[in-house]
């Protein structure tokens, strides 16, 4: 079924095309019906709160496509990005398994679809299947692993120059363009600068700067990455 949005509604998780190694993909078919049975869709508009840090954790979201963005605040009222999720992703888990508030803020950054699963039946699940126990296990470590490798860019890196070169090459690991790696330039300049704790500001100047010494190339939305050991080389910790 189509939307407004042009989205393709997937009502069905039996009849999911996503076949990729997420965290509810590839399940038994007992579990998978169950999941059928406690999930509720919706579909989402960009700029959508799916939930608010520090709000107690209602459940969690599953991403079937569109993307959003999890970030957090200060009192300040400064923003940083801690990660993009896209279709297949879970988002509030680990809010959800250890009954704090939500970490993080997620926000719709495109329309997209979403099924919520209640804490109570998510728990339940669990108990239930193990074979998802286990998944929300490793989806946990991944998200330590991750969130530690965000400390050490934002906390370790001498500069804004040394954390946008450690961006751009970990998004250069999923192009298929191994010797001059390109990427689909999606977030906007302000995004960017939340991700690496900067200003909107400097994270133009530093493109204008990396552009000038042929490290990358831009047309359009594409990002061309020239030089990527010299992008290497900017990278001191």
């Amino acid at each position: 079924m189509h939307t407004p949005y042009g989205l393709n509604i997937i009502d069905n998780c039996m009849l999911c095309p996503m076949r990729e190694e997420h965290l509810f993909c590839h399940l038994s078919p007992g579990a998978v019906q169950r999941l059928n049975e406690i999930k509720a869709t919706a579909i989402y508009p960009k700029s959508a709160m799916l939930f608010i840090e520090g709000q107690q954790p209602r459940g969690v979201f599953v991403l079937c496509n569109g993307k959003a963005k999890l970030s957090t605040s200060s009192r300040e009222g400064k923003t940083v990005i801690t990660a993009m999720s896209g279709p297949g992703d879970v988002l509030g888990l680990s809010a959800v398994v250890s009954n704090r508030p939500y970490e993080v803020t997620a926000e719709m950054i495109e329309p997209g679809q979403a099924n919520f699963i209640t804490r109570k039946d998510l728990l339940e699940f669990l108990k239930q299947y193990g074979e998802v126990a286990v998944r929300v296990a490793e989806q946990l470590s991944r998200n330590y692993y991750t969130a530690y490798e965000s400390i050490r860019t934002l906390g370790l890196a001498l500069s804004p120059a040394e954390r946008l070169a450690k961006l751009l090459l970990s998004w250069s690991y999923d192009s298929d363009h191994k010797a001059m790696p390109q990427m689909q330039l999606t977030f906007t300049h302000e995004e960017i600068a939340e991700m690496i704790g900067t200003t909107r500001e400097t994270v133009s100047r530093l493109f204008s700067d990396f552009k000038k010494k042929r490290l990358v190339e831009i047309k359009g939305a594409t990002l061309i990455m020239r030089d990527r050991p010299g992008i290497e080389k900017l990278i001191t910790t």
